[in-house]
């Protein structure tokens, strides 16, 4: 006991000589001080780190909402003539009207972006020395029928016509050539309007049995009329036997109605051909049986337009066989 009094007594002193104050917390409670500064020097280096590895990742974000931004924009409208949206050059029929003078006038070209329609993939046949034999009868069936078919890229009227044919538009609105020692059987009727003649077919024909034109290696001619109600009018006589008439006409920007009777009564057979936007041509078959004296008339005439600037009808050939 007395050496422990000695010993405290000997500590107290020499606090006391070097001035400092005596020492009376444990060492433990100095430790625990120091760990506890370390954590939270700990903490605050952990939420620096957090923010800038947010931060790292807000960048990359931005960064890849513009990479995508740029590759799902729209490309570019440029491209090769003729693809989509783009129109071949005199691929659509063009819009004229009347002058004085009886030519066409161009009031502008038709609505842009449209394609026209694609050409039949096969040729027309070889000319034939013989007229084809007709199909034969049913019995009950009609003496009349109509179909709409497109028409070939290039017709040859002396193969097609081997009765009789007819063409319009070669030297203007009120020219004709005719098949040379043909029937006769094909009558142009008229009709209302003024024709103009135009050389804007989409088809070309062609023929080597003409009058007065002897022959043509390929023409895009014809004529048109414009406005509601106007048109023309065809009739083929009949022989006694079955007949079949290709008649080849077209509309621009207008709605087109081919009506089909027989003189000698019956039901009328009609076929319509439409485009608002841009020219269209179309070959119309007619059969009919029908007695001599006795006639088909054919009325092609526009019944509603899509334009001011002269929705019309027009007519370029037709041949019988």
């Amino acid at each position: 006991m007395a050496d422990e009094d000695r010993t405290r007594a000997d500590s107290r002193a020499g606090d006391e000589s070097t001035g400092r104050p005596p020492s009376h917390r444990p060492r433990s409670v100095a430790l625990g001080l120091n760990h506890r500064a370390l954590r939270r020097l700990a903490r605050a280096r952990q939420r620096r780190l957090w923010a800038l590895e947010g931060l790292g990742a807000l960048v990359c974000l931005v960064l890849l909402v513009a990479y995508v931004g740029t590759r799902s924009g729209p490309e570019s409208d440029d491209g090769p003539v003729g693809g989509s949206g783009g129109v071949p050059a005199g691929a659509t029929r063009p819009s004229a009207l009347p002058a004085a003078d009886g030519h066409a006038t161009d009031a502008g070209p038709a609505q842009p972006g449209l394609r026209p329609r694609e050409r039949p993939p096969s040729p027309e046949p070889p000319p034939s020395t013989s007229a084809p034999a007709p199909p034969p009868k049913k019995p009950g069936a009609s003496p009349l029928s109509v179909s709409r078919a497109e028409v070939p890229a290039e017709v040859d009227l002396t193969a097609v016509g081997t009765r009789d044919w007819m063409h319009w538009g070669l030297r203007g609105g009120n020219s004709t050539v005719r098949k040379r020692a043909g029937s006769g059987e094909i009558v142009d009727g008229g009709g209302k309007g003024t024709r103009v003649g135009w050389d804007g077919n989409q088809e070309v024909v062609r023929w080597s049995d003409g009058a007065p034109e002897r022959s043509d290696r390929g023409s895009s001619n014809g004529v048109y009329t414009c406005g509601v109600g106007n048109g023309f009018t065809l009739t083929v006589a009949g022989s006694g036997a079955p007949r079949t008439v290709q008649l080849y006409a077209g509309i621009w920007m207008a709605q087109g109605r081919l009506d089909a009777r027989l003189s000698t009564g019956g039901p009328v057979s009609t076929v319509r051909l439409e485009d608002p936007y841009t020219s269209q041509s179309a070959q119309f078959t007619i059969r009919f049986e029908l007695p001599k004296n006795a006639r088909l008339v054919l009325t092609w005439t526009v019944e509603k337009v899509f334009t001011e600037h002269c929705g019309n009808v027009g007519l370029q050939a037709v041949a019988l066989r």
